[in-house]
């Protein structure tokens, strides 16, 4: 077994609480290729368990202690690592709590990883996963290469976890909920949106950005930090810290001579000093000029840039699966374009529309939403209201509740009750596939980051059987 310093010393074997989570995943992936014997629990089998058990983690579906193997049982040895969306009682976490096991939050393990290397670590509201898969697929593609833990799978490599031992660097999705990323030592700390979100966790907008502001003081001393301009947050990095603005238009780090046309958007990228033309954006939607600005800023600050392998990068990323994925491509008129993004909250869902908008101007647009947790539906309604309004047609799909239980008077009718355009449903996800089967829509566009995305292969297949 390979030592690793984020562990103690005799421990070779490591057990997941919430095995089936993303962020986990990328976690499971790593220690595998570093030796350890893993294995795990999570409550549902998907096709990403699938892949980690072909993989070789051991992971149940069973919440009893029967189900752990009894390698995993010695305290000496074994460590855990759990993700908060677990619930406090269950039945593994509470006898490894109580077992005297070593236990560590994901974001606790990943921050150990920070500390052990230069972190660049991407954090906001919105934006983060693609811009941090958008700066691991630039030092992946160049010579110094990087390790990075994605909070989405990366279409280009099939996985959320890039591995390259010989680099200094890591790429970190620095996740807000639940203060996670406080744990983190970053080296270079991007900062993308601090609009509210999570206010189960923090209650007002204000406790919200001071968390964003605690998080830039945990930058390592000679480190940076890059953060869009225009944001209400107020940074406290040390003394020692370089800060640096990001944006579309305007700051340290932006677009320049933006180009669109034939299906393509291509823009110089301005530095400090200097200029990479012709960057092509690989997945061409007018979000990722900014997330592209910010990804290439980073990857410019560690000062390992290579242009010409940046602007190859760009042009082969395709994207995390679930960011702007396409379906089904058809051509119009008379084709079906199905478009999948997990955009959940309203600023996200805003862009996302107007993307769709910009890209097929003359196309009618048909949202179909399922809102995620009962409490951000609860504290966004009239702003999720207000985004889907710009469609031509709404359908709206239950709440997907995750890790919450029903809140009374929380329904996604709340939402459906204030939009505006006049062609909206509201129906159940397994109503969804026949719903837009006998709807003669042109542009889907399904947003959310609960499941509705398992429905849409059958969807494409319903279509394609129309076509014969």
């Amino acid at each position: 077994m390979v030592e690793d310093k984020t562990l103690s010393r005799n421990v070779d074997k490591i057990y997941f609480v919430g095995a089936g989570g993303i962020g986990m995943a990328a976690l499971e992936r790593y220690y595998l290729s570093r030796g350890y014997a893993v294995a795990g629990y999570d409550r549902t089998p998907s096709p990403l368990t699938d892949a980690l058990i072909a993989e070789g983690v051991r992971i149940s579906f069973d919440d009893s202690m029967a189900a752990v193997p009894e390698a995993f049982r010695d305290p000496a040895t074994t460590e855990v690592i759990y993700t908060p969306a677990v619930p406090a009682d269950n039945v593994p976490l509470t006898f490894f709590r109580e077992g005297g096991f070593k236990l560590l939050k994901r974001a606790a393990a990943l921050g150990n990883i920070t500390r052990e290397s230069k972190g660049l670590c991407f954090a906001g509201t919105h934006g983060k996963t693609t811009t941090s898969s958008m700066a691991a697929h630039v030092l992946h593609s160049g010579s110094v290469g990087c390790n990075a833990f994605l909070g989405g799978i990366l279409r280009n490599y099939h996985s959320n976890l890039l591995l390259r031992a010989t680099s200094p660097y890591s790429v970190i999705e620095a996740d807000e909920y639940d203060r996670s990323f406080h744990q983190l030592s970053p080296y270079i700390a991007v900062i993308t949106a601090t609009d509210p979100d999570h206010l189960d966790i923090y209650g007002t907008e204000e406790a919200y950005l001071e968390s964003f502001a605690h998080f830039t003081e945990l930058i390592k001393p000679g480190g940076k930090l890059l953060i869009h301009t225009g944001l209400k947050l107020k940074p406290r990095p040390g003394a020692d810290v370089e800060t640096y603005t990001y944006s579309r238009d305007a700051g340290d780090f932006h677009a320049a001579n933006i180009r669109r046309g034939n299906g393509t958007i291509v823009f110089d990228f301005v530095y400090p000093g200097g200029t990479v033309a012709d960057i092509e954006l690989g997945v061409p939607v007018e979000i990722n000029i900014e997330n592209a600005v910010a990804a290439l800023g980073a990857c410019w600050l560690t000062g390992d840039f290579e242009p010409e392998s940046a602007r190859e990068a760009m042009k082969s990323f395709m994207g995390p699966e679930r960011r702007f994925e396409f379906h089904l491509k058809e051509q119009l008129p008379g084709g079906h374009v199905v478009i999948d993004d997990y955009a959940h909250h309203p600023d996200e869902l805003r862009q996302s529309i107007a993307s769709v908008r910009a890209l097929y101007p003359h196309n009618r647009l048909t949202v179909a939403f399922q809102p995620h947790l009962y409490t951000r539906t609860r504290d966004f309604a009239p702003q999720f209201a207000e985004a889907l309004s710009a469609a031509d047609s709404v359908v709206l799909i239950d709440i997907y509740p995750a890790r919450e239980e029903p809140i009374e008077g929380v329904t996604s009718k709340i939402i459906f009750d204030r939009i505006k355009c006049d062609d909206k449903v509201m129906i159940s996800k397994y109503d969804f596939v026949k719903t837009m089967k006998n709807t003669n829509f042109e542009i889907l566009l399904a947003a959310g980051a609960g499941d509705l995305n398992l429905y849409l292969p059958e969807l494409c297949r319903e279509i394609a059987k129309d076509r014969k």
